[in-house]
């Protein structure tokens, strides 16, 4: 799930030693800084630009700052953005043994929030939710619970985490239209396989799903009141666009917005798109009433 909660004074969007995050993407002439941090006793990666109210942007499952790497930047003229490695992504620390519930995973979000010294971030304004995991996409409800199984955990242990073209062309299907996936994207989500752990991360986080969805769901009515953007790419084979209604009823006061022929990754599939739409709720005084748009995507 990625976040983004913002106000007048802040927003909130919702690797292991120097020698193996030199493996990462190169953020040169980009304004991007890498930055680190001790956290729960691991070190944390996080990239930093800009200047300004503080925003962090949250990476997905299997994800990491790079996601970002297109926002960031476009971000950075409004406020002072971060993007963290979660600790088990990215280049940051796999620590053995470390609870990835979402209540967990909330929390240690709170502690790097602290260690910034982000100080006025009180409470989410704002709330931004792009594709998230949520309990009205069957797709996830399904395909999760049997990676946490042993027999699922095994199969991947032999594929997936074996032959990692799989998961090259994995990352693939995540877009739909292959010819809009920018250059070096999947090199650089590959990247982070240089260090030992990263789908044993993953499975970490599918053992709680099922239980982590029922938090969520019974978490919802307690954020009615915040204003919402949710964004889709129409073709999300993650998870599925017919699941933005349903969780978007659950907002007194949303918008939902479908990027046509766009699959899970619209801030990489429809850039341009993507940054206006989250730039103009960022940046408008005041958000009223429940809307549905769909962007057409160039």
């Amino acid at each position: 799930m990625k976040e983004l909660s913002s106000g007048r004074e802040d927003f909130v969007v919702m690797d292991q030693s120097r020698g193996v995050s030199a493996l990462a993407p190169s953020t040169a002439g980009t304004g991007v800084e890498e930055s680190w941090m001790e956290l729960d006793g691991a070190r944390m990666r996080y990239l930093c630009a800009g200047s300004g109210p503080a925003l962090i942007l949250l990476h997905g499952l299997l994800g990491y700052s790079f996601s970002w790497r297109f926002t960031m930047p476009v971000l950075a003229r409004y406020a002072t953005v971060y993007a963290p490695d979660m600790l088990g992504a990215g280049f940051s620390d796999r620590p053995a043994g470390l609870d990835h519930c979402m209540g967990a995973t909330a929390r240690r979000l709170l502690r790097f929030i602290a260690a910034l010294g982000v100080s006025s971030f009180l409470r989410v304004r704002r709330l931004v939710l792009v594709a998230p995991v949520n309990p009205y996409s069957a797709h996830g409800r399904r395909l999760a619970p049997f990676f946490a199984s042993r027999f699922g955990a095994a199969l991947f242990r032999l594929t997936v985490a074996r032959m990692t073209f799989l998961f090259r062309y994995g990352h693939r299907r995540l877009y739909a239209d292959r010819s809009n996936i920018p250059p070096g994207t999947l090199d650089g989500y590959m990247a982070p396989l240089a260090m030992p752990g990263l789908f044993e991360h993953g499975l970490s986080i599918v053992r709680t799903w099922t239980r982590d969805l029922q938090e969520l769901e019974a978490t919802l009515p307690k954020l009615k009141n915040i204003p919402t953007l949710l964004m889709w790419g129409s073709r999300g084979s993650a998870v599925y666009a017919s699941s933005a209604g349903p969780l978007a009823k659950h907002f007194s006061n949303s918008q939902v917005i479908i990027f046509p022929g766009v699959g899970h990754l619209p801030y990489e599939e429809c850039v341009e798109e993507f940054n206006r739409a989250l730039i103009e709720f960022l940046t408008t005084d005041s958000v009223r009433g429940r809307r549905s748009a769909q962007v057409k995507s160039t």
